[in-house]
């Protein structure tokens, strides 16, 4: 009989059934997709340039050393490249190769596309006495903490391989980018 005497009770008031509703504040705290976490722990996220659409780097010294070797002497490399219009082509189609490989494409996640393609670029144009100058940052401090293998940098240089083919550079200056590029796995490869 108590329990039919319980059951009334409820069936009347029926606010004693339901729990209150947590107030908005105590929301966030069950939920911690509701939480800014990068506001709680004073993270300040970084906003594009808004003319470039480039995130923010911290400062380091530019030189074009930083582009990891010496370029080339006279026209013949940027003419089998292309020029500035087949280099900016080749990379593009580079970093979207690099993108889109599951061999490498966690190295890729979270990095500034914008900025990469840039430097990328340049460092290309430098190399292959183009016209350009090279403004990014050195090889070792650019990649440090990404945590490359030897697996990943010979998927990368499958990716650009292909690129280059693509574009129909011929296999002999392919090589030649190639053997200029080279020295540089000992600043990228990690482990």
């Amino acid at each position: 009989m108590s329990v039919l005497f319980a059951l009334a009770l409820v069936a009347a008031d029926p606010a004693a059934a339901e729990p209150a509703a947590p107030p908005p504040e105590s929301a966030a705290q069950e939920d911690p997709g509701a939480v800014d976490w990068a506001k709680e722990f004073g993270v300040a996220k970084k906003v594009p340039d808004p003319v470039t659409g480039e995130l923010p780097v911290d400062p380091y010294s530019q030189s074009l050393a930083n582009a990891g070797s010496t370029p080339f002497t006279g026209a013949r490399m940027a003419e089998a490249f292309g020029g500035q219009a087949g280099i900016r082509r080749i990379v593009g189609r580079f970093v979207d190769l690099n993108i889109a490989d599951p061999r490498i494409a966690d190295i890729f996640k979270n990095h500034d596309m914008i900025r990469l393609r840039r430097t990328l670029f340049e460092q290309f144009c430098y190399l292959l006495d183009a016209g350009c100058t090279y403004s990014g940052r050195d090889m070792k401090s650019s990649h440090k903490g990404l945590g490359v293998t030897r697996g990943n940098m010979n998927a990368l240089v499958e990716n650009l391989q292909r690129a280059m083919r693509e574009s129909k550079v011929p296999f002999a200056a392919q090589n030649r980018l190639l053997a200029k590029l080279a020295p540089m796995d000992k600043d990228v490869v990690e482990r």
